[in-house]
């Protein structure tokens, strides 16, 4: 009986991305070593975090009021496009990058059974043409998916007065060139620029 328990706690902690299942086994026998303030307070925050956060009505990314304070209080006419809401945080860290969110919440994914449909792009065109942005950066991944929605992205603005944008990929700084793939390295050099 104990035993099946245990392995539901474990179980539960395998649905987090990049759990498996050795880290959802010590994330289990880690909170069964806690004392009970502790895990008590654990799970009001995730009962908490889940019953209090919702989608922001303009971007759609995570807050707890309609509109988020980003859309609430910055005024931008750089609109930039990720994929998940956790992107937001990510490009946040981008030094003087001043600029609006709209998250798809996907990404283009026939193997997934994901089409246009499927995401939030009638929303952006939405926003796009109300007029108020010059410029539409597409931040998605730089993967099979990321590249095939930012392309779409980028057809479906081509009737719009509007500049649409991707971000440059490239080496990564403190790596080294002889690690860097074929790829990585057209890119690079195709996204270089004047120093």
């Amino acid at each position: 009986m104990e035993n099946d328990l245990i392995e539901k706690l474990i179980g539960s902690f395998m649905i987090l991305p990049g759990v498996g299942y050795k880290t959802a086994q010590r994330y289990a026998y880690h909170v069964l070593s806690c004392d009970k303030e502790g895990v008590d307070n654990l799970a009001h925050t995730i009962l908490e975090a889940k019953s209090s956060i919702g989608l922001c009505s303009v971007c759609g990314g995570f807050c707890q009021r309609e509109v988020c304070s980003i859309c609430s209080t910055r005024s931008s006419r750089l609109l930039c496009v990720v994929k998940d809401p956790k992107d937001i945080s990510v490009m946040e860290r981008v030094k003087g990058l001043n600029c609006l969110y709209h998250v798809l919440h996907g990404c283009i994914s026939p193997l997934d059974n994901k089409g246009p449909e499927d995401i939030r792009l009638k929303e952006l065109l939405q926003r796009v043409n109300s007029g108020d942005f010059d410029e539409v950066l597409v931040a998605t991944n730089p993967d099979i998916e990321g590249e095939a929605t930012a392309m779409y992205i980028s057809r479906l603005l081509k009737p719009f007065a509007v500049k649409v944008t991707r971000l440059a990929q490239g080496i990564s700084m403190g790596s080294d060139m002889e690690y860097a793939d074929e790829v990585t390295l057209s890119r690079a050099v195709e996204a270089r620029r004047e120093i």
